[in-house]
């Protein structure tokens, strides 16, 4: 199974997601994608990706996960935690710290959902952040240097022992991602 995890604020419907889903309906036809809607609690959020990877693991299908941003930072954990592997775009290493800034209400552009991010939720995404990759074989990781809401480098340091795909300029949304598509996949091993 692929479990592609969407950033804070985002959706399956963001360009990514359709993205990856058009790809792998294209040429994975077989494979089983997973892409949910994340409850805007970091808990709740966590609880049901958990959950999905678990009834994978039951059904005896391979782990495979991609994550965007704050996806990128459930990505790490759920691979960590249960095996597979993951590919991460310009993921959030330490979301706790950026929560600060996102206190009070939101509105998901995608959803229309409205919600308040509160310190509780900075509190629980705190408690869940590994302190470091034990796994490194597991992780591919694509940074555009432009990303103008996390800092690369961040990630560079957090997974400098892991695969990277590094690229100057660009943006958070990573400009040219279905150009990444192949080698992604290649890396996941679920090739044609």
């Amino acid at each position: 199974m692929l479990l592609y995890i969407h950033g804070f604020n985002s959706s399956p419907q963001s360009d990514k997601a359709r993205i990856t889903l058009t790809y792998c309906q294209t040429f994975l036809p077989q494979l089983k994608v997973y892409q949910p809607q994340l409850p805007s609690n970091p808990a709740a959020a966590f609880a049901l990706l958990c959950d999905i990877t678990e009834q994978a693991i039951a059904a005896g299908e391979s782990l495979h996960y991609m994550g965007s941003s704050l996806g990128g930072f459930f990505a790490t954990i759920l691979a960590e935690r249960y095996g597979g592997k993951a590919v991460l775009i310009n993921p959030a290493v330490e979301p706790h710290l950026l929560m600060t800034d996102l206190l009070g209400l939101q509105t998901n552009p995608y959803t229309n959902e409205q919600y308040r991010v509160t310190l509780g939720h900075r509190s629980e995404l705190a408690a869940m952040a590994p302190k470091a990759i034990m796994h490194p074989d597991r992780f591919y990781v694509l940074l555009q240097s432009g990303d103008e809401v996390l800092d690369y480098r961040n990630a560079v340091a957090f997974y400098h022992c892991c695969a990277m795909h590094i690229e100057p300029g660009g943006n958070h949304s990573f400009e040219g991602y279905q150009e990444q598509l192949d080698g992604i996949f290649r890396f996941l091993a679920l090739t044609t």
